[in-house]
């Protein structure tokens, strides 16, 4: 086996063992007793990230390989897919209240690789639920043709050098919020329609703003 796909079935490994490790936690009942379900929530959320880390990884090395190319863009709800993503944040943190904004301008169907987004959007709702002090928000709208989602929480927001980076398009070195972000990134602007390509956004409002559009 070369190298490459060495690394490529170790990557799949882990990842499927600690999918497995997870499943294993969500069989575990709450109590009601914070000494038990607070550590519990915790290692939930601990292993969706290692789970998700992995999945990024994955996918960056594949596209250094050959460029990133999205096979399942088809019509999807995005109101569907919000609230899927808004159920799964609040299963992982009882503690926080989840929010959920759909403006009236979001069309019933949108075209885009549902998977990844998905993907991109929990790993910007498991940095918030890291963060948040008391909410997170999770959104969608129409702006300038391209259809946004949004993650926003309570926190005391981005630092400057991460939103300067994000808008520079320049890569950032950290471990954990450095590899979500690119792999965000490249999941955006492999979508693409009529000349022109999704984006990431980051900003502060009152806290972290994450938004990522597709055309």
């Amino acid at each position: 086996m070369e190298e490459q796909d060495l690394y490529a079935a170790l990557l799949h490994e882990l990842k499927n063992n600690v999918v497995l490790l997870t499943l294993t936690m969500d069989t575990i009942p709450r109590t009601g007793d914070s000494e038990h379900d607070g550590p519990l929530d915790d290692a939930r959320l601990i292993g969706q990230r290692v789970s998700e880390r992995l999945l990024q990884a994955l996918f960056l090395y594949k596209s250094e390989q050959g460029g990133v190319t999205l096979n399942a863009i088809d019509a999807y709800s995005p109101a569907d897919l919000v609230e899927e993503i808004a159920h799964q944040a609040r299963s992982l943190h009882k503690q926080l209240e989840v929010r959920v904004s759909i403006d009236e301008s979001v069309p019933p169907i949108w075209f885009f690789d549902r998977n990844m987004l998905e993907m991109a959007l929990l790993n910007a709702v498991h940095n918030s639920i890291h963060y948040a002090r008391h909410q997170i928000g999770i959104g969608i709208t129409v702006r300038d043709d391209k259809l946004v989602f949004s993650v926003r929480d309570d926190s005391d927001g981005y630092p400057p050098h991460i939103i300067e980076a994000v808008r520079e398009g320049r890569t950032l070195q950290s471990s954990g919020t450095g590899l979500g972000l690119r792999f965000a990134r490249l999941i955006a602007e492999a979508h693409s329609n009529e000349g022109r390509i999704g984006e990431l956004h980051l900003h502060n409002d009152a806290g972290a703003v994450f938004e990522i559009s597709v055309p």
